[in-house]
């Protein structure tokens, strides 16, 4: 496994942070607080290119292939302290565009890629429903064949960028005797007869990701809006799945770095007891386990980059970095907070709220304990 980088990656990575520095930050105290989404923030990241990073330049990509993108938004981390607006970047990135880019007909390709490119569309993913989250499989959204298509009735729960969303990606069961394999994805685009976001959905964190549901009622969807072969779904969706566990935290690893550079900063400068606080062992064991974990996650999440890369499966190896990663931003951002004591623990000084942000980490794309699942069953237990 070779994880050096060219001077022309260092070099864009070097270029995305200067641009998330200077352009992403303002005002993210106040837009956190009152869980604004700011989509002009998202053009000028479709303009700098963030959107359209692993899509070919046929689809009005950037063709980059999955360790520059990684690695990308792994600057994009450091870079931009608004991590809801990556979130939400990632969700549409990994869980939208791939699938299409997959699954997609060249007319389905030519009609969305070039728009989720360029930042004029956004997309959103819809699986998760009321009552099922980590059974994915056991829908009650059904999808009845009729003449030209498919009649969609059900309801999306926790849908991230449902409520800016100007077309989403929705699955459904065609037959629920069928299983997994009854499982059908759908292209729907907003505006079309029952389809609606029923709400915006309030969160402890990354609350400049928009969250909400989507409901269908009698919602007909033309046979070439199916993403597919029908019962292709469960294929579709753990593809998806696989991209998202690999690359939707790249982003918090730079997110640790910036922490890690920050409790380093504050321990030199703070004095207590006539010395810096970082003479003192439990302080510096502190920031030691930061650093660990921070290069652990990203030998874990850079291996899984360089497997899709050279077209392995990376299915455990996913599941391993996401499982860790998530879990490490968790423990470094209490760590982070433990530094800086009371000023870690204040708005202002926006170090709790990458803690906030952080703890959804375990939950969304399968949480923790789907992944360690995950693990085991591929270890034959």
């Amino acid at each position: 496994m070779d994880f050096s980088w060219s001077e022309e990656q260092l070099t864009y990575k070097r270029a995305v942070i200067e641009f998330a520095q200077k352009e992403l930050n303002l005002d993210m105290v106040e837009r956190d607080q009152s869980g604004r989404f700011d989509r002009a923030l998202w053009k000028k990241c479709s303009d700098f290119g963030i959107t359209a990073l692993p899509v070919p330049e046929q689809y009005g990509g950037a063709g980059a292939d999955i360790l520059t993108s990684m690695l990308t938004m792994e600057g994009l981390g450091y870079g931009c302290k608004d991590n809801g607006l990556i979130f939400a970047m990632n969700a549409q990135l990994w869980s939208v565009q791939m699938p299409i880019l997959a699954f997609g007909s060249e007319d389905q390709k030519e009609r969305y890629l070039p728009g989720l490119c360029s930042g004029d569309l956004i997309g959103a993913h819809g699986m998760t429903e009321p009552d099922t989250g980590s059974d994915a499989y056991s829908l009650r959204t059904r999808a009845e064949r009729v003449e030209g298509g498919y009649l969609l009735n059900g309801t999306k729960m926790f849908v991230t960028n449902a409520p800016i969303a100007d077309m989403a990606l929705v699955f459904a069961t065609v037959d629920p005797k069928r299983g997994m394999w009854g499982i059908t994805g759908f292209l729907i685009d907003l505006g079309t007869p029952g389809f609606r976001v029923s709400r915006d959905i309030e969160k402890m964190g990354l609350r400049t990701s928009p969250m909400g549901e989507l409901v269908m009622e009698n919602c007909f969807i033309p046979e070439a809006n199916r993403l597919g072969p029908e019962g292709a779904g469960s294929r579709i969706f753990n593809h998806s799945m696989e991209w998202e566990r690999s690359c939707i935290l790249a982003s918090n690893l730079g997110a640790m770095e910036r922490q890690l550079e920050t409790s380093i900063q504050y321990a030199r400068d703070r004095t207590q007891g006539g010395q810096q606080i970082g003479k003192y062992q439990s302080v510096a064991n502190r920031i030691v386990d930061m650093k660990v974990r921070l290069e652990t996650a990203r030998l874990l999440l850079y291996k899984v980059a360089w497997l899709k890369k050279e077209g392995k499966s990376a299915v455990m190896e996913a599941a391993m970095a996401k499982l860790y990663l998530s879990e490490a931003f968790v423990s470094s951002g209490l760590d982070a907070i433990r530094t800086l004591g009371g000023y870690g623990y204040m708005t202002e000084f926006e170090v709790e709220r990458d803690l906030r942000d952080a703890i959804g980490g375990t939950i969304y794309s399968g949480t923790s304990d789907i992944q360690r699942n995950i693990i085991a069953r591929l270890l034959g237990l």
